[in-house]
């Protein structure tokens, strides 16, 4: 399929920033070239779900009103996004992919939510998740399949596929997506944008079903470094009401500094024999690894000792469901899907 054929939408989210806060493109005219992508191309890919073109327009042209007065409002001012549905955005659903939450309405915003918007980021909806956050294929019976908008009959990821597939289309700049085992990193590879899974802490999240796992992360989602840099620098920093959050300061992410040494890169394909890697994959990977060495980065093969990676992981996941689904499952009973239960 045929996307990203605006001018707004052939620019980076550091460029619309640019312009936005600069007065050389209103938070209107963005908005709406970001509604029209989305109205052409959602229906195929479903990437973007309780999409809220209204609301998001009507935001826009107050913020416009606001900028003749004040400036700016923030690092983000007038770019469109979009929230995963694993975390409340007031007024929006809040499905976590769910039939037993389709007709969910949140009352408050998650901190990621809240810090987007302080930094003049417009919700425009919600972005699709597989049921609980549960897989690495983006469906759910309340919205349907998420699709790859560089090849409809193939798979997003997941769990953040709704996120990776609408910055993949250009349908949005920027999104928020989240990450246990591969959520933020696993869409992204599949439909060629940046996934970042920070360290536990380093972005806050609240509410919170487990508060005290480390596990899962929330996280930013781009269609470059740069803008992924962009995105960081407004996330991070400490919150009170996320206990084990730390201080960050945000000009250390963006613009993002000069390495101040060598850049050392370690290149194991398959983890000294622990994984299995198509044959396909390795192909993909092996010019890459060329590349950083032409750019003079110190690459060699290198494999970390993970003995019992998996299986504390496994642990670890299932203890986090317990916590999590287990009361839901109770209550419940049949009515979560299979990997769930």
């Amino acid at each position: 399929m045929t996307f990203g054929e605006t001018a707004h939408n052939r620019l980076t989210a550091v460029e619309l920033a640019r312009l936005t806060r600069a007065g050389e493109l209103t938070a209107t005219e963005v908005m709406e070239a970001h509604v029209a992508e989305i109205e052409r191309l959602n229906p195929a890919v479903n990437a973007i779900v309780d999409f809220r073109p209204e609301r998001a327009i009507a935001a826009a042209r107050e913020l416009d009103r606001t900028f003749r007065k004040d400036g700016p409002h923030g690092a983000l001012h007038g770019l469109p996004v979009a929230h995963k549905d694993l975390v409340p955005a007031a007024g929006f659903r809040f499905t976590q992919g769910s039939p037993l939450y389709a007709d969910r309405v949140a009352m408050q915003d998650h901190v990621v939510v809240e810090r987007m918007a302080a930094a003049g980021a417009i919700a425009v909806g919600k972005t699709n998740v597989p049921e609980f956050g549960l897989g690495s294929h983006t469906f759910n019976d309340v919205y349907g399949v998420t699709r790859n908008p560089y090849a409809l009959d193939r798979t997003a990821g997941g769990s953040s596929g709704g996120a990776a597939a609408a910055l993949a289309a250009r349908m949005l700049p920027l999104a928020d997506g989240s990450d246990t085992g591969g959520s933020l990193r696993n869409p992204a590879s599949f439909c060629n944008v940046v996934g970042f899974r920070p360290s536990p802490g380093r972005v806050p999240s609240w509410p919170d079903g487990d508060p005290f796992s480390r596990l899962s992360v929330v996280g930013p989602m781009a269609r470059t470094v740069d803008d992924l840099a962009l995105l960081m620098s407004v996330l991070v920093g400490a919150d009170p009401r996320a206990g084990w959050s730390v201080p960050a300061d945000p000009a250390a992410y963006f613009p993002l500094p000069e390495p101040r040494r060598p850049i050392r890169v370690a290149w194991s394909p398959d983890l000294d024999g622990r994984v299995v890697v198509a044959r396909e994959v390795r192909d993909a990977l092996e010019p890459v690894v060329a590349a950083m060495a032409a750019h003079g980065w110190e690459v060699e093969p290198a494999t970390p000792d993970l003995t019992g990676a998996i299986e504390t992981f496994r642990v670890l996941r299932a203890l986090k469901m317990q916590v999590t689904l287990g009361p839901v499952l109770a209550e419940h009973p049949g009515r979560l899907k299979a990997d769930a239960q």
